[in-house]
């Protein structure tokens, strides 16, 4: 079939939209790995499927598949750029927008200036629901926060990683490192993100703090592997930082695609994403 489609980015964290609304889809996790493929598709760390909504008080329904194929439950940077999409496309001229997702209801909203804020809801604390098995594990507490050791292989040699567990509707483990630009992302990240304590994987985050207002970081995304940019794990990063007593809101997040800004209030409390989402190209491919 031919599929129209939209190529957007969220601080370089770069996605595949489809108005899932006006055409029929129906693929294969095949197909959507053919559709992220930089050599053989269009290309993208995430494609996201805006459809209608099947639950009641929603405008849209928000779908979200990594170029690895899989179907995940939230993407932040991603639902700034949902929300712009559906507005550019004449889909809703609402500002503010609630969307369902597979971890929940979203809302993302449209600022006057261009930039998007998203009401990621809260965070989930509790080790069990990230989910990650704490079983047997001795945690550290660190502030209001508990730091879990992680087992991994680091230059041929045992070497444990002390992290933050945080679902942002997604799963993260957060680590504080003393420079992202040193910090061994691509030996460390594939580990982190298949450990068994994880049991739907996760999302690893690397995180330096710069001052108590700015952090730098860097994600290894569960499926894309590391992205230029990752909305959920900014969130999961400041929340991890505010608990450690490391942070205070809100933070600016230094991701290698662009700024992003987060706000939180503290436990039980949403935790607000806000930064850009830009419009790169439109075509069409046969899939």
């Amino acid at each position: 079939m031919k599929l129209k489609f939209t190529k957007m980015h969220g601080a370089g964290n770069d996605f595949v939209v489809i108005d899932a609304i006006h055409q029929d889809i129906d693929f294969s996790s095949a197909q959507w790995r053919q559709l992220g493929d930089r050599r053989f598709g269009v290309g993208a760390d995430q494609i996201l499927v805006v459809e209608r909504p099947t639950q009641a008080g929603c405008d849209f329904r928000y779908r979200i598949f990594n170029s690895d194929g899989g179907e995940v439950e939230q993407c932040g940077n991603g639902s700034r750029a949902f929300v712009r999409f559906v507005s550019e496309k004449g889909l809703t001229d609402k500002r503010s927008i609630r969307v369902q997702t597979m971890a929940g209801i979203i809302e993302p909203r449209l600022e006057d200036d261009g930039s998007v804020t998203v009401d990621m809801g809260a965070p989930v604390l509790e080790p069990a629901a990230v989910p990650f098995d704490s079983s047997g594990l001795a945690g550290q507490p660190e502030g209001r926060d508990t730091l879990w050791p992680l087992d991994l292989r680091l230059d041929n040699a045992g070497h444990t990683v002390l992290v933050s567990a945080v679902s942002m509707g997604n799963p993260h483990a957060v680590q504080v490192v003393d420079d992202v630009d040193t910090a061994p992302v691509a030996e460390l990240g594939p580990q982190i993100e298949r450990h068994p304590r994880f049991p739907k994987r996760v999302n690893a985050g690397f995180m330096q703090v710069v001052e108590r207002g700015h952090v730098r970081l860097r994600v290894y995304e569960r499926g894309a592997g590391e992205t230029l940019a990752c909305g959920t794990g900014a969130c999961a990063a400041v929340v991890a930082g505010i608990r450690r007593g490391l942070l205070d809101s809100p933070v600016r997040v230094s991701a290698r695609g662009g700024e992003l800004s987060i706000a939180w209030a503290g436990e039980g409390q949403p935790v607000y994403l806000s930064g850009p989402a830009v419009t790169v190209f439109e075509g069409e491919i046969a899939i």
